[in-house]
Protein backbone atom coordinates (compact mmCIF):
# COMPACT_ATOMS: atom_id res chain seq x y z
CA UNK A 1 0.00 0.00 0.00
CA UNK A 2 1.72 3.22 -0.82
CA UNK A 3 1.96 6.21 1.30
CA UNK A 4 -0.90 7.93 -0.39
CA UNK A 5 -3.76 4.76 -0.09
CA UNK A 6 -2.51 4.63 3.87
CA UNK A 7 -3.23 8.68 4.33
CA UNK A 8 -6.13 9.13 6.91
CA UNK A 9 -8.72 11.75 5.75
CA UNK A 10 -11.00 13.59 7.78
CA UNK A 11 -14.92 13.17 7.26
CA UNK A 12 -14.63 17.17 5.88
CA UNK A 13 -11.61 15.69 3.96
CA UNK A 14 -13.78 13.17 2.26
CA UNK A 15 -16.64 15.47 1.84
CA UNK A 16 -14.28 17.97 -0.26
CA UNK A 17 -13.04 15.01 -2.43
CA UNK A 18 -16.46 13.97 -3.29
CA UNK A 19 -17.59 17.35 -4.53
CA UNK A 20 -14.10 18.14 -6.13
CA UNK A 21 -15.07 15.13 -8.52
CA UNK A 22 -18.43 16.78 -10.03
CA UNK A 23 -15.60 19.57 -10.96
CA UNK A 24 -17.25 22.63 -9.36
CA UNK A 25 -15.58 25.46 -12.20
CA UNK A 26 -17.13 23.06 -15.34
CA UNK A 27 -20.33 22.31 -13.21
CA UNK A 28 -21.03 26.21 -13.68
CA UNK A 29 -19.63 26.91 -16.84
CA UNK A 30 -22.25 24.53 -17.88
CA UNK A 31 -25.06 25.54 -15.82
CA UNK A 32 -24.86 29.40 -17.12
CA UNK A 33 -26.43 28.53 -20.28
CA UNK A 34 -28.94 26.11 -18.54
CA UNK A 35 -31.15 29.77 -16.96
CA UNK A 36 -30.86 32.19 -19.30
CA UNK A 37 -32.48 29.87 -22.32
CA UNK A 38 -35.14 29.08 -19.26
CA UNK A 39 -35.82 32.74 -19.51
CA UNK A 40 -35.55 32.91 -23.38
CA UNK A 41 -38.35 30.35 -23.32
CA UNK A 42 -40.88 32.51 -21.19
CA UNK A 43 -40.67 35.00 -24.25
CA UNK A 44 -40.89 37.77 -22.27
CA UNK A 45 -44.11 36.38 -20.00
CA UNK A 46 -44.16 37.19 -16.39
CA UNK A 47 -42.47 34.96 -14.05
CA UNK A 48 -44.30 33.38 -11.45
CA UNK A 49 -43.44 31.66 -8.57
CA UNK A 50 -43.82 28.18 -10.15
CA UNK A 51 -41.61 29.29 -12.54
CA UNK A 52 -38.66 30.24 -10.08
CA UNK A 53 -39.29 26.62 -8.58
CA UNK A 54 -38.94 25.04 -12.16
CA UNK A 55 -35.99 27.11 -12.38
CA UNK A 56 -33.96 26.16 -9.25
CA UNK A 57 -35.37 22.31 -9.84
CA UNK A 58 -33.90 22.47 -13.67
CA UNK A 59 -30.73 24.10 -11.82
CA UNK A 60 -30.18 21.09 -9.11
CA UNK A 61 -31.39 18.24 -11.72
CA UNK A 62 -28.96 19.66 -14.18
CA UNK A 63 -26.00 20.38 -11.83
CA UNK A 64 -26.31 16.68 -10.58
CA UNK A 65 -26.62 15.39 -13.74
CA UNK A 66 -22.97 17.48 -14.68
CA UNK A 67 -21.60 16.06 -11.88
CA UNK A 68 -22.14 12.45 -12.41
CA UNK A 69 -20.33 12.62 -15.95
CA UNK A 70 -17.46 14.56 -14.27
CA UNK A 71 -17.28 11.67 -11.77
CA UNK A 72 -17.35 9.19 -14.07
CA UNK A 73 -14.53 10.90 -15.79
CA UNK A 74 -12.54 11.06 -13.17
CA UNK A 75 -13.19 7.16 -12.44
CA UNK A 76 -12.03 6.48 -15.90
CA UNK A 77 -8.99 8.86 -16.73
CA UNK A 78 -7.52 8.01 -12.89
CA UNK A 79 -5.11 5.92 -14.59
CA UNK A 80 -3.46 9.06 -16.43
CA UNK A 81 -4.12 11.68 -13.85
CA UNK A 82 -1.63 10.19 -11.55
CA UNK A 83 0.82 11.37 -14.14
CA UNK A 84 -0.37 14.75 -15.15
CA UNK A 85 0.66 18.17 -12.88
CA UNK A 86 -2.56 19.12 -13.54
CA UNK A 87 -4.99 16.81 -12.38
CA UNK A 88 -2.13 15.19 -9.64
CA UNK A 89 -4.31 16.90 -6.89
CA UNK A 90 -7.52 14.88 -7.92
CA UNK A 91 -9.74 13.04 -5.06
CA UNK A 92 -9.31 9.82 -6.93
CA UNK A 93 -5.37 10.31 -6.84
CA UNK A 94 -4.67 11.64 -3.84
CA UNK A 95 -6.91 8.46 -2.06
CA UNK A 96 -9.66 11.27 -0.66
CA UNK A 97 -12.25 9.49 -2.60
CA UNK A 98 -11.90 5.42 -3.39
CA UNK A 99 -12.60 4.21 -7.10
CA UNK A 100 -15.33 2.35 -5.49
CA UNK A 101 -16.73 5.21 -3.71
CA UNK A 102 -16.23 7.16 -6.92
CA UNK A 103 -18.10 4.67 -9.42
CA UNK A 104 -20.98 4.34 -6.96
CA UNK A 105 -21.13 7.91 -6.69
CA UNK A 106 -20.94 9.11 -10.03
CA UNK A 107 -24.10 6.06 -11.25
CA UNK A 108 -25.74 7.43 -7.95
CA UNK A 109 -25.97 11.00 -9.12
CA UNK A 110 -26.34 9.75 -12.58
CA UNK A 111 -29.72 7.78 -11.38
CA UNK A 112 -31.00 10.50 -9.77
CA UNK A 113 -30.57 13.52 -11.53
CA UNK A 114 -32.77 12.19 -14.31
CA UNK A 115 -35.53 10.73 -11.66
CA UNK A 116 -35.49 14.25 -10.17
CA UNK A 117 -35.90 16.07 -13.49
CA UNK A 118 -38.45 13.66 -14.84
CA UNK A 119 -40.28 14.37 -11.99
CA UNK A 120 -39.88 18.22 -11.25
CA UNK A 121 -39.71 18.96 -15.35
CA UNK A 122 -40.70 16.68 -18.00
CA UNK A 123 -39.16 12.94 -19.88
CA UNK A 124 -37.52 15.16 -22.19
CA UNK A 125 -35.51 17.46 -19.95
CA UNK A 126 -34.99 13.89 -17.91
CA UNK A 127 -33.86 12.02 -21.13
CA UNK A 128 -31.65 14.62 -22.66
CA UNK A 129 -29.91 14.77 -19.47
CA UNK A 130 -29.27 11.29 -19.38
CA UNK A 131 -27.66 11.73 -23.03
CA UNK A 132 -25.45 14.12 -22.29
CA UNK A 133 -24.09 12.08 -19.02
CA UNK A 134 -23.51 8.60 -21.65
CA UNK A 135 -22.05 11.37 -24.56
CA UNK A 136 -19.24 12.86 -21.86
CA UNK A 137 -18.79 9.14 -20.77
CA UNK A 138 -18.67 7.46 -23.27
CA UNK A 139 -18.27 9.06 -26.26
CA UNK A 140 -15.78 11.30 -25.09
CA UNK A 141 -14.17 9.45 -22.28
CA UNK A 142 -14.20 5.77 -23.19
CA UNK A 143 -14.25 6.18 -27.23
CA UNK A 144 -12.59 9.57 -28.11
CA UNK A 145 -10.02 11.11 -25.92
CA UNK A 146 -7.45 8.91 -26.39
CA UNK A 147 -7.58 7.97 -30.02
CA UNK A 148 -7.84 11.01 -32.12
CA UNK A 149 -7.12 15.19 -32.14
CA UNK A 150 -10.90 15.42 -32.92
CA UNK A 151 -11.58 14.25 -29.26
CA UNK A 152 -12.80 17.70 -28.22
CA UNK A 153 -14.99 18.46 -31.21
CA UNK A 154 -17.17 15.91 -30.64
CA UNK A 155 -16.44 15.07 -27.06
CA UNK A 156 -18.03 18.88 -26.41
CA UNK A 157 -21.27 18.31 -27.89
CA UNK A 158 -22.15 16.80 -24.07
CA UNK A 159 -21.47 20.20 -22.98
CA UNK A 160 -24.22 21.82 -25.34
CA UNK A 161 -26.82 19.76 -23.84
CA UNK A 162 -28.13 22.11 -20.88
CA UNK A 163 -29.11 24.90 -23.14
CA UNK A 164 -32.13 22.05 -24.52
CA UNK A 165 -32.59 21.03 -21.22
CA UNK A 166 -33.57 24.58 -20.05
CA UNK A 167 -35.96 25.24 -23.09
CA UNK A 168 -37.83 21.82 -22.72
CA UNK A 169 -37.53 22.18 -19.19
CA UNK A 170 -39.88 25.19 -19.61
CA UNK A 171 -41.70 24.53 -23.30
CA UNK A 172 -42.06 20.27 -23.05
CA UNK A 173 -40.29 20.49 -26.90
CA UNK A 174 -37.38 21.70 -28.91
CA UNK A 175 -37.40 24.74 -31.20
CA UNK A 176 -35.10 26.66 -33.43
CA UNK A 177 -33.63 29.51 -30.68
CA UNK A 178 -31.77 26.28 -28.43
CA UNK A 179 -30.94 24.48 -31.12
CA UNK A 180 -29.00 27.34 -32.45
CA UNK A 181 -27.22 28.02 -28.98
CA UNK A 182 -26.21 23.98 -28.80
CA UNK A 183 -24.56 24.77 -32.01
CA UNK A 184 -23.00 27.96 -30.35
CA UNK A 185 -22.02 25.97 -27.43
CA UNK A 186 -20.74 23.45 -29.71
CA UNK A 187 -18.69 25.91 -31.58
CA UNK A 188 -16.75 27.69 -28.71
CA UNK A 189 -15.82 24.73 -27.16
CA UNK A 190 -12.82 23.56 -29.12
CA UNK A 191 -11.76 27.17 -29.34
CA UNK A 192 -12.17 27.73 -25.51
CA UNK A 193 -10.07 24.22 -24.70
CA UNK A 194 -7.25 23.98 -27.49
CA UNK A 195 -5.31 27.17 -25.99
CA UNK A 196 -5.31 25.09 -22.34
CA UNK A 197 -4.65 21.76 -24.53
CA UNK A 198 -1.33 24.76 -25.73
CA UNK A 199 -0.94 25.17 -22.07
CA UNK A 200 -0.58 21.59 -20.92
CA UNK A 201 0.93 20.27 -24.06
CA UNK A 202 3.77 17.86 -21.75
CA UNK A 203 1.19 16.46 -19.97
CA UNK A 204 -1.24 15.31 -22.82
CA UNK A 205 2.11 14.03 -24.52
CA UNK A 206 3.25 12.45 -21.47
CA UNK A 207 0.13 10.09 -21.48
CA UNK A 208 -0.24 9.86 -24.67
CA UNK A 209 -3.44 11.83 -24.92
CA UNK A 210 -3.58 13.18 -28.73
CA UNK A 211 -5.04 17.05 -28.30
CA UNK A 212 -4.46 19.25 -30.78
CA UNK A 213 -2.01 21.03 -28.67
CA UNK A 214 0.02 17.92 -28.53
CA UNK A 215 -0.30 17.02 -32.41
CA UNK A 216 0.30 19.68 -33.87
CA UNK A 217 2.38 23.14 -33.73
CA UNK A 218 1.15 26.12 -31.77
CA UNK A 219 0.44 28.23 -35.20
CA UNK A 220 -1.82 25.38 -36.55
CA UNK A 221 -3.73 25.46 -33.18
CA UNK A 222 -3.72 29.25 -32.99
CA UNK A 223 -5.08 28.88 -36.67
CA UNK A 224 -7.94 26.58 -35.77
CA UNK A 225 -8.85 28.45 -32.57
CA UNK A 226 -9.42 31.56 -34.70
CA UNK A 227 -11.70 29.40 -37.76
CA UNK A 228 -13.37 28.26 -34.53
CA UNK A 229 -13.81 31.92 -32.60
CA UNK A 230 -15.32 33.30 -36.30
CA UNK A 231 -17.89 30.47 -36.44
CA UNK A 232 -18.77 30.73 -33.18
CA UNK A 233 -19.56 34.69 -33.31
CA UNK A 234 -21.58 33.79 -36.81
CA UNK A 235 -23.69 31.38 -35.03
CA UNK A 236 -24.18 34.10 -31.73
CA UNK A 237 -25.49 36.51 -35.20
CA UNK A 238 -28.38 33.77 -36.00
CA UNK A 239 -30.27 33.90 -32.65
CA UNK A 240 -31.21 37.67 -33.62
CA UNK A 241 -33.46 36.82 -36.39
CA UNK A 242 -34.24 33.36 -35.03
CA UNK A 243 -35.28 34.44 -31.57
CA UNK A 244 -36.04 38.18 -32.53
CA UNK A 245 -32.97 39.27 -30.25
CA UNK A 246 -33.22 43.10 -29.84
CA UNK A 247 -30.66 45.59 -28.96
CA UNK A 248 -29.02 44.23 -25.89
CA UNK A 249 -28.19 40.61 -27.66
CA UNK A 250 -27.13 42.25 -30.83
CA UNK A 251 -24.95 44.60 -29.52
CA UNK A 252 -23.54 42.38 -26.53
CA UNK A 253 -23.06 39.65 -29.91
CA UNK A 254 -20.72 42.20 -32.14
CA UNK A 255 -19.23 43.54 -28.94
CA UNK A 256 -18.18 40.59 -26.96
CA UNK A 257 -17.97 38.60 -30.30
CA UNK A 258 -14.96 40.67 -31.54
CA UNK A 259 -13.45 40.73 -28.62
CA UNK A 260 -13.05 36.87 -28.66
CA UNK A 261 -11.94 37.03 -31.84
CA UNK A 262 -9.32 39.88 -31.42
CA UNK A 263 -7.57 37.63 -28.22
CA UNK A 264 -8.32 34.57 -30.99
CA UNK A 265 -6.13 36.77 -33.66
CA UNK A 266 -3.53 37.91 -31.04
CA UNK A 267 -3.01 34.00 -30.07
CA UNK A 268 -1.74 32.98 -33.43
CA UNK A 269 -0.24 36.07 -33.99
CA UNK A 270 2.19 35.15 -31.30
CA UNK A 271 2.81 31.63 -32.35
CA UNK A 272 3.73 33.04 -35.85
CA UNK A 273 5.82 35.02 -34.17
CA UNK A 274 7.88 32.70 -32.23
CA UNK A 275 7.07 34.39 -29.32
CA UNK A 276 5.06 33.00 -26.20
CA UNK A 277 1.45 32.43 -27.41
CA UNK A 278 -0.14 33.34 -23.72
CA UNK A 279 -3.28 30.60 -24.20
CA UNK A 280 -4.10 30.71 -21.06
CA UNK A 281 -5.31 34.58 -22.11
CA UNK A 282 -7.58 33.35 -24.89
CA UNK A 283 -8.89 30.32 -22.54
CA UNK A 284 -10.29 32.73 -20.00
CA UNK A 285 -11.27 35.59 -22.29
CA UNK A 286 -13.46 32.76 -23.89
CA UNK A 287 -15.29 32.02 -20.25
CA UNK A 288 -16.37 35.85 -19.95
CA UNK A 289 -17.13 35.55 -23.80
CA UNK A 290 -19.38 32.54 -23.12
CA UNK A 291 -21.13 34.38 -19.45
CA UNK A 292 -21.67 37.70 -21.42
CA UNK A 293 -23.16 36.02 -24.33
CA UNK A 294 -26.06 34.31 -22.22
CA UNK A 295 -26.27 37.47 -19.90
CA UNK A 296 -27.40 38.77 -22.70
CA UNK A 297 -29.67 36.31 -23.54
CA UNK A 298 -31.01 36.74 -20.47
CA UNK A 299 -31.70 40.43 -20.27
CA UNK A 300 -32.95 41.25 -23.75
CA UNK A 301 -35.97 39.47 -23.55
CA UNK A 302 -37.00 41.25 -20.57
CA UNK A 303 -36.53 44.75 -21.63
CA UNK A 304 -38.76 46.23 -24.19
CA UNK A 305 -36.50 47.14 -27.05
Amino acid sequence: MSQTDARAYSLGQKIQGYVALTKPRVMELLLVSTVPVMILAKDGAPFTWSDVGLILATVFGGAMSAGSAASFNMYLDRDIDVHMKRTKNRPLVTGEVSPRGALVFSWVLAVVSTAWLWWTTNWLAATLSAVAIFFYVVIYTMILKRRTEQNIIWGGIAGCFPVLIGWTAVTGSLAWPPMVLFVLVFLWTPAHYWPLSMKYKDDYDDVDVPMLGVTRSPSQVGLQVILYAWATVACSLLLIPVAGMGLVYTVSALVFGGWFIYESHRLYNRAVHHNEPRPMRVFHASITYLTLIFFAVAVDPLLPF
